[in-house]
């Protein structure tokens, strides 16, 4: 499929559906707690809320933040519309959320969906089962209509959750994967497709702006690009392979010295991932070389650190200090790489939330590639 976007350098406002996003606080607040959220950040991380603009055709999906980790949107499913909050992953591709059949702690305090009260509620027979690092999700496909703002996707496959573990503390009712189809558990079109396929998008393309340091503000948008959330060109990252958001980075250095992917690398661009991860050995490096202490610095010291140059596809992407030393409760700031553990053939990292907020992101279906610019 070949879809022409004409998107970059001209923001089509009347074909944009938008979505503000408000940012929420979690649980990182001390030192003492780090432990609890990490394991689950080797997985996922996130933050959205959604609203519209009544009478508009841009339609704002509001996100929030937690403690600059967390990015969580509103969406509908059912007739009449039950509202759920989720985290919106270009690392997944799958839709869940937790069903009113559900016994398990998490869901005693979350939105359930209660199936009954949807008259276009369609139920299958197939089960499925999904393992994080962190936990599991068990549950079964079904079908309903499912809104984001304006956008509505009908027939929409997904998983209703009817036992979760491990995901007690998590603020997010479900997970609404943005990924290619390929990526599906399930084996089910994705929600994007079934938007653009039902012709509910006018381009096949979607973007992330996550706000700094407001708790409101951040936005995510479908079927075009808003030029005033970047300054500067939109520099366009073709994919590796069409089946994934993961690009080519040239390496990553401090003050013209590289200091990991030294040759070249493999990076996934991944709003469902709230730090950014590598190979432990050169986390380990980045770490000394700024002179942390078990992820820490002195937040008085921030301002002296060296920025970290992220140069993909031959542009420089420096990430400085503020933006990598996240400030908590204690008064510390932790530094906002971690080990990946997963086990790949090359050298692999993860650009999630950490260099998300510096840069703003397009991810672009019809073309196959990720469009990188300066975030205002």
């Amino acid at each position: 499929m070949n879809w022409l976007v004409l998107l970059g350098l001209v923001a089509f406002s009347e074909c944009i559906v938008k979505i503000p996003l408000t940012r929420v606080k979690l649980m990182r607040e001390t030192r003492s707690e780090k432990n609890m959220l990490n394991n689950f950040l080797k997985e996922h991380a996130y933050s959205l809320y959604l609203t519209s603009s009544p009478g508009s055709n841009i339609t704002t999906h509001s996100l929030r933040n937690i403690q600059d980790i967390f990015y969580l949107g509103n969406i509908t499913i059912g007739t009449p519309p039950q509202k759920f909050q989720v985290a919106f992953d270009t690392g997944s591709s799958d839709l869940w959320v937790p069903s009113v059949l559900c016994s398990s702690r998490f869901c005693s305090s979350h939105v359930l969906f209660r199936h009954r009260e949807s008259s276009t509620f369609q139920p299958t027979d197939t089960g499925f089962r999904i393992e994080y690092t962190s936990g599991t999700m068990k549950g079964v496909v079904v079908h309903d209509t499912i809104r984001i703002g304006d956008l509505v996707s009908t027939d929409q496959p997904f998983i209703l959750s009817v036992n979760n573990s491990g995901f007690d503390e998590m603020p997010f009712d479900g997970v609404l994967g943005l990924g290619y189809p390929n990526l599906s558990l399930t084996g089910c079109i994705p929600i994007f497709d079934n938007l653009k396929n039902q012709g509910a998008i006018s381009e096949p393309v979607f973007a992330f702006y996550l706000s700094k340091s407001k708790q409101e503000g951040s936005v995510v948008m479908f079927g075009g690009v808003d030029k005033s959330y970047y300054q500067g060109a939109l520099n366009w990252v073709p994919l590796i392979q069409a089946d994934d958001w993961h690009v080519h980075m040239d390496r990553i250095s401090i003050n013209s010295g590289v200091i990991a992917c030294n040759g070249g690398c493999e990076a996934f661009v991944d709003t469902g991932t709230t730090l950014i991860y590598g190979p432990g050995r050169l986390v380990d490096n980045i770490l000394r070389l700024i002179g942390a202490t078990e992820h820490y610095v002195s937040c008085s010291a921030v301002n002296t650190l060296p920025s970290i140059v992220f140069t993909i596809n031959g542009i420089n992407y420096p990430l400085p200090a503020q933006a990598y030393a996240i400030k908590d409760s204690s008064g510390d700031c932790y530094i906002g790489f971690r080990e990946n553990q997963a086990n790949t053939s090359t050298e692999t990292w993860i650009l999630g939330d950490v260099f998300l907020r510096q840069y703003f992101s397009v991810y672009d279906r019809g073309n196959d590639r990720i469009g990188l610019a300066q975030a205002v």
